[in-house]
């Protein structure tokens, strides 16, 4: 047991132990870490009130808080220590002894408070009043003091005007004590405005730091910004023909600075560009200026001819010439993209009579479309091309029984979609020579300009198609419907 004691005190109070155990078995045994200052003897420590109480109240700890000093005085002058009385019991919860573990409170309170130059003193105080220890041996509370802090068992705080300090006080309940803390008022002033002190130096301190670092990062950011804003203003004046210097930046300059560079190089090619093109715009006007003064001479040459076919009273050359100048007068009006349907019909029929006429009525033509679609709008000269087609590569050739169907109206798929289709029974595309004698070449540039059409007026919404049958060769277009005046008639529609 001595070896448990000492390998104990070794463990847990390597300086100065002041806390003292005191073991009973039920054998009739006593075990202390101490030398005591009277004899042991079983019966009487056995005997002691505390341990007898705990017996009686049925508690697994009692506290004792002026226990009589029963230790050696060569280590512990104290008169009273605090004391732990308790049973001890094994896993079973059968009690084999008892235990009594006490502290010299006085000496380790005033062990592990220095003594203070500044007069701010700590005490111990029980209910009553008394003062059972203190930091400043010679430091005393005030009557009002006592008072204040034992009227009630709580945790508070209060002035004492007496001895001009504040008094901190703290209830311990299970020691039915008082731990209070005494600081005078000038003390705590004196930090007060030590602390206020210390915050001001360290903000100005932070303060300056953060203006300085400000500086900095103006002398390193902001004037190469500056000195960049002047080099762009002076670009305007030197037609973008200026570049920064890239030796003397770093970091994130540096990548502006190489942007900056690159974008007036870009810039530079871009305006050369745009010269390049606005020159070539200007020299594509000037030709179409001079090639609309061909058609026009061949306009009024038309009406001279239709003025003749009158007077000699010949119909077919008149009725040539009305629709050669409805194609004519058309394909000058360059103003205009889409049509109604309606005219579309009107300049594919004027066509169709001068293909009669020059292929002596060989082929048979039907037209079919929805009523109420006449007045959608469609790319201008559409479908002109596409029967062009049919009859030069599809039925040209035929001696007779050639035939070409042209069909107008909605998809059945999307009814949003305008769908114009020119089917005809002639050679399809691709066939041998060998299966369809002369054969149908490849479509030319009119079916290619009307794709690039509708590529321009309907983006990925217009599209054409041409569809190789059995016999002959189907031409489809698709592209949104679009209705205008005056069949529309107020109801909400897109209109161009």
């Amino acid at each position: 047991m001595e070896d448990k004691f000492k390998g104990l005190n070794n463990s847990f109070f390597l300086y100065n132990p002041s806390v003292y155990f005191t073991l009973l078995d039920n054998s009739g045994h006593v075990y202390t870490s101490f030398p005591p200052n009277k004899s042991l003897n079983y019966d009487q420590i056995a005997s002691n009130p505390s341990f007898k109480a705990l017996e009686e109240g049925k508690n697994s700890y009692l506290w004792v808080s002026d226990d009589a000093n029963y230790v050696s005085r060569d280590i512990s002058k104290s008169p009273t220590l605090l004391s732990l009385y308790t049973e001890l019991r094994d896993s079973r919860n059968q009690a084999y002894g008892l235990a009594r573990i006490s502290i010299d409170f006085s000496f380790w309170f005033q062990s592990m408070l220095q003594k203070s130059d500044s007069d701010q003193a700590y005490f111990i105080m029980n209910r009553s009043g008394e003062v059972i220890a203190r930091s400043i041996p010679d430091s005393t509370l005030s009557v009002g003091a006592v008072q204040e802090i034992a009227s009630l068992p709580q945790n508070g705080h209060w002035t004492d005007q007496q001895s001009d300090a504040l008094v901190n006080y703290s209830y311990l309940s299970s020691l039915d004590w008082y731990l209070v803390d005494r600081i005078p008022l000038q003390l705590l002033f004196w930090e007060i405005e030590t602390l206020k002190k210390q915050y001001f130096v360290t903000f100005y301190v932070i303060t300056a730091a953060f203006i300085a670092v400000a500086f900095m990062i103006a002398h390193t950011f902001t004037r190469p910004l500056s000195h960049m804003q002047r080099k762009m203003k002076e670009a305007v004046r030197k037609d973008l023909r200026i570049r920064l210097p890239e030796k003397r930046y770093k970091g994130e300059i540096l990548e502006l600075t190489r942007t900056f560079n690159t974008m007036m190089v870009d810039m530079n090619g871009l305006v050369q560009r745009l010269r390049v093109e606005e020159r070539q715009k200007d020299a594509v006007h000037f030709q179409m200026l001079l090639a609309q003064m061909n058609p026009h001479f061949l306009l009024n040459t038309l009406n001279t001819m239709k003025w003749i076919g009158l007077r000699g009273g010949n119909e077919e050359i008149v009725e040539i010439c009305l629709s050669l100048g409805k194609l004519l007068e058309t394909s000058l009006n360059s103003d205009v993209d889409l049509i109604h349907l309606r005219e579309e019909i009107e300049l594919t029929r004027a066509f169709l009579y001068i293909q009669q006429v020059r292929y002596g009525n060989r082929f048979h033509v039907e037209f079919s479309y929805d009523e109420e679609l006449i007045y959608a709008l469609v790319p201008k000269l559409s479908l002109q091309p596409l029967v062009d087609n049919a009859i030069k590569h599809g039925i040209g050739n035929m001696a007779e029984g050639g035939r070409i169907l042209i069909r107008m109206g909605r998809s059945p798929q999307q009814p949003d979609q305008l769908t114009l289709e020119v089917e005809d029974n002639g050679a399809g595309v691709g066939q041998s020579d060998k299966d369809q004698g002369e054969g149908r070449k490849r479509p030319g540039i009119g079916l290619q300009n009307v794709r690039e059409r509708l590529r321009l007026l309907f983006k990925d919404k217009g599209e054409l198609e041409i569809i190789s049958l059995e016999q002959g060769t189907l031409c489809r277009m698709h592209f949104p419907v679009l209705l205008s005046e005056p069949y529309d008639q107020g109801r909400q529609s897109d209109i161009i």
